[in-house]
């Protein structure tokens, strides 16, 4: 593939705004994973207030006019109502638990091998990078790695072929510097007769780690952490 000259602006700006969007759809993703965690926490100061409620509203009813049969056995069904959302909840992370448990049992023996990933995560290691995409048509593709800010640290126009494409990485930027080793985006967009298309990257590095997040085992390739579903090929 050789290298074209970076003339065409509304090609970049599609592949800038590629990277940003990949940006915006991870911290969505923690967004929601943590509202569920805070919702679990809420159901449970739930079920301790009501159980409060409950125990004084006994202690200080009217001996001469006590509580209503037909009230309290509404009540103690909402409190074993409670009580069971709770326990349910409380067993269902102990099953995802165990479940995380026996993936990362499983999941060390990625360490150290070399995978393929799709995730426009782009971490740069040693001063290299590696990535793959397919074109669905031979023609310009435009690239753009961001830092973690969104702003664009290196831009390339290659003449890709059509189907899989290879792209390497060295680190260099657009200001004439050289970029330190960390995690970055990518976006890709090739362009045709009827517009630009995002192209989907695919990231080949070597893991380096495992471990569990909010979404689930995520292996480590350098700085980016990938889901192991996102895994393509090892």
């Amino acid at each position: 593939m050789s290298s074209l000259s970076i003339s065409n602006n509304s090609l970049f700006s599609a592949v800038r705004s590629s990277a940003s969007e990949a940006i915006g759809s991870s911290s969505s993703s923690t967004s929601a994973s943590s509202s569920s965690s805070g919702a679990l926490a809420s159901l449970s100061n739930n079920y301790n207030t009501f159980l409060s409620l409950l125990t004084t509203q006994l202690q200080h009813q009217d001996p001469s006019n006590p509580m209503n049969t037909d009230s309290f056995t509404t009540e103690l069904a909402q409190f074993s109502g409670v009580e069971q959302q709770v326990s349910t909840n409380k067993n269902l992370m102990t099953l995802i638990n165990t479940v995380q448990e026996q993936e990362m049992t499983s999941g060390t023996a990625l360490i150290g091998k070399t995978v393929s990933a799709a995730t426009s995560q782009l971490p740069l290691q040693g001063g290299k990078a590696d990535v793959s995409f397919n074109a669905d048509q031979a023609g310009t593709v435009g690239i753009v790695v961001t830092d973690s800010t969104g702003n664009a640290v290196k831009s390339s126009v290659i003449d890709a072929q059509k189907g899989d494409n290879n792209w390497s990485w060295d680190g260099s930027m657009d200001s004439g510097g050289t970029a330190q080793d960390g995690l970055y985006n990518i976006g890709i967009v090739e362009q045709d007769a009827s517009g630009n298309k995002k192209l989907s990257p695919v990231l080949h590095g070597v893991v380096s780690g495992i471990g569990n997040t909010l979404n689930g085992l995520a292996v480590k390739i350098g700085e980016a952490s990938i889901g192991i579903g996102d895994i393509q090929t090892i």
